[in-house]
């Protein structure tokens, strides 16, 4: 007779056991909710070498950076100066400062036009220097190094030499565009209120493209040959293929790209800092100096904790955008 084990199927599905000669009903083991809480109990212990690595990591992040959230949001409802010792909770006053704030109004627009600014810049010019380097060039692994290089030098190093190119007295750049008869008499161009943040924005072109071109590189070696191989024999230029290959076959580098760039623009304060100091009359104060300006130059950390969390929720809005975009990059 064929048994329930040699049919393939477990015992505890037939009809019945035979136990003492008699057949019944086979007893199913319920699993209960104090089971369930012993086997995970029981995996935990039995996994407790990789928890105790993990702890110190885990104190680390509680300590500095739960922590550190958790009381950002309890000095957000704190009129709490570190110079003073009365910090009276003010419940929702800093939020509603906030929103009247026309200085931070100004601080959230110069921010949004930073990265409107350098972040296309930078995009555009890192793809087109990244298809030259591509080709098969002599010394191209030089000049790949040549162009990455600003991006590996630090920002308050490139913030200095770009503020003495930009003196309108003995600035390398007046120079060259008198020379050129370009202008007329040397520009104020941290000084201009005009000219500013233009200048701001050159200096991070200039510094964050070479990371573009890098990534930008990594996604047309990528792409399958071929593809262009099958566009040559089909006749296809070199503008076709850059049209109806290239650039949809980078989608996904793009969309990493941009959204990259922005999050990381709307963080920028070394070169204001260092450059501008948020003039002439606020036209660079962008939303992280303002908030620097609150905690360390004013001395409220009340105020400039409820500001780090407008960024932060800024941030969170382009994060949601970035997975929403790269899911349909990817679905595409």
């Amino acid at each position: 007779m064929a048994t329930a084990r040699s049919l393939g199927r477990p015992e505890t599905d037939a009809v019945g056991v035979k136990a003492r000669g008699r057949w019944a009903r086979p007893h199913i083991r319920r699993e209960t909710p104090h089971g369930r809480r012993r086997g995970v109990a029981a995996r935990v212990w039995s996994e407790r070498s990789a928890y105790v690595f993990l702890l110190p990591g885990m104190l680390i992040f509680s300590v500095f950076t739960l922590a550190a959230l958790i009381f950002a949001v309890y000095l957000t409802f704190h009129r709490w100066s570190i110079i003073e010792p009365d910090r009276p909770f003010v419940g929702l006053d800093n939020y509603r400062d906030m929103i009247q704030d026309e200085r931070f109004t100004g601080s959230v627009l110069n921010t949004i036009y930073f990265s409107g600014a350098s972040v296309p810049l930078s995009m555009a010019i890192g793809l087109l220097l990244a298809l030259l380097l591509n080709l098969p060039l002599r010394m191209r692994g030089l000049f790949r190094a040549m162009f990455y290089l600003p991006v590996v030098t630090p920002f308050v190093v490139s913030a200095i030499l770009w503020k003495w190119l930009y003196n309108g007295d003995y600035g390398l750049l007046n120079h060259y565009l008198l020379q050129a008869h370009l202008i007329d008499a040397p520009l104020l161009w941290l000084s201009d209120k005009n000219l500013a943040m233009p200048a701001v924005v050159l200096m991070s072109v200039w510094a964050g493209t070479g990371f573009s071109m890098v990534v930008y590189l990594a996604g047309l070696q990528a792409i399958p040959s071929e593809l262009y191989e099958s566009a040559r024999i089909d006749g296809a230029g070199v503008w076709q293929r850059l049209r109806y290959i290239t650039i949809p076959m980078l989608r996904p580098t793009t969309l990493f790209l941009a959204v990259m760039g922005i999050i990381s623009s709307l963080q920028v304060f070394t070169q204001i800092f260092v450059m501008t100091s948020g003039g002439p009359v606020n036209k660079t104060t962008t939303m992280v100096y303002y908030m620097y300006l609150w905690a360390f130059k004013y001395f409220d950390m009340g105020y400039a904790s409820t500001l780090a969390f407008a960024l932060f929720l800024m941030l969170l809005a382009f994060t949601a955008l970035q997975l929403r975009l790269m899911r349909q990059g990817y679905d595409a």
